[in-house]
């Protein structure tokens, strides 16, 4: 693969901007300077670095963020500060994109990648991975909602949910933890309503097996591997974790 090629994939830049960048002396590749855009490259042994940062040689980029209050998750709406603006440039692609929606109110995980096959794994509707989320309701939990999320709730427009769960954590008064297996729009928000409450504050602590780093601050986000990625696509059990690493919400 030429040099260009590589880092045309792997950056935000232009080939004009690269190739300036090239005859600059800011890449090396394995400690030496490049001079030459045709540069034949090999991204599975070589590392290769701009302005001393490693350019990822991965195929595909995969990036956990701490989603902040305050963000959308598109590029194109005017007005709005994107998501996209929160990825430092060395974890930055052309075709990095989120994976499924967040409300611009909502805090937590969220996936960016450039990997389309894997965000329809996890967003489509047959093999859609469980996500968790931490809620904190206007008003105290009541028992019985931990039934009608099992039963499935319909929406004020008469939508149906899928079957979900509520768990109530214990300590409060006001926040509980849900499971859901399908993405509508402002899920969790519209199914409270459907109930007679209020979301105060709503963050997303887990997507599949995959839990949001308590040490990950809300705003940073950080590089996932290949081990994480199959954790996302592994649907497993994982209250527990989820009360341990967070108990009760983050306020960001």
């Amino acid at each position: 693969m030429r040099l260009d090629q590589f880092l045309s994939a792997r950056t935000m830049d232009s080939r004009l901007e690269l190739r300036q960048k090239i005859l600059a002396g800011r890449i090396t590749v394995d400690g030496t300077v490049m001079l030459r855009a045709d540069q034949a490259v090999h991204p599975d042994t070589q590392t290769i670095c701009l302005d001393g940062a490693v350019v990822p040689g991965d195929t595909y980029l995969y990036v956990l963020l701490h989603k902040p209050k305050g963000y959308v998750c598109s590029a194109n709406e005017p007005g709005q500060h994107s998501v996209l603006e929160l990825v430092p440039p060395s974890l930055s692609r052309k075709a990095l994109q989120p994976v499924g929606r967040m409300d611009k109110d909502s805090t937590g995980m969220l996936l960016l990648t450039d990997d389309g096959q894997l965000s329809h794994q996890i967003t489509a509707s047959r093999s859609h991975a469980e996500k968790y989320y931490i809620v904190v309701l206007a008003r105290p939990w009541e028992p019985y909602y931990a039934e009608r999320f099992a039963q499935g709730i319909t929406l004020s427009d008469g939508e149906q949910c899928l079957p979900a769960r509520a768990v109530f954590i214990p300590g409060t008064d006001n926040q509980v933890l849900v499971c859901l297996h399908e993405g509508k729009y402002h899920q969790v928000r519209r199914m409270m309503a459907a109930l007679g409450n209020h979301v105060s504050d709503l963050c997303r602590v887990a997507i599949g097996g995959l839990t949001l780093p308590p040490d990950l601050a809300c705003g940073d986000c950080q590089l996932l591997y290949d081990e994480d990625v199959q954790k996302i696509l592994k649907n497993k059990a994982i209250l527990q974790a989820c009360y341990k690493s967070f108990g009760k919400v983050r306020h960001n």
